[in-house]
């Protein structure tokens, strides 16, 4: 792991992986409408991973990549 907070959360990803995660969210924040019609905590836990992954596209900043695991995008 990186020495300091800021090596962290500096941006790791280029603009084809932050579009990527742009889709990802929307899909998932999207799923989490349906998905309030089979239980509430999976809506929730498809609208938290969205945010996420929008968050990660807006920042460009991957938290995987940040941990050392490698991705393809």
């Amino acid at each position: 792991m990186p020495r300091s907070l800021a090596a962290f959360f500096r941006p790791n990803l280029e603009r084809p992986g932050r579009r990527v995660r742009a889709v990802m969210g929307g899909v998932l924040v999207l799923g989490s409408l349906p998905a309030l019609m089979v239980h509430w905590l999976l809506a929730l836990a498809l609208a938290v991973a969205g945010a996420l992954a929008l968050c990660e596209a807006w920042r460009g900043w991957c938290l995987l990549r940040a941990c050392g695991l490698k991705t393809r995008v």
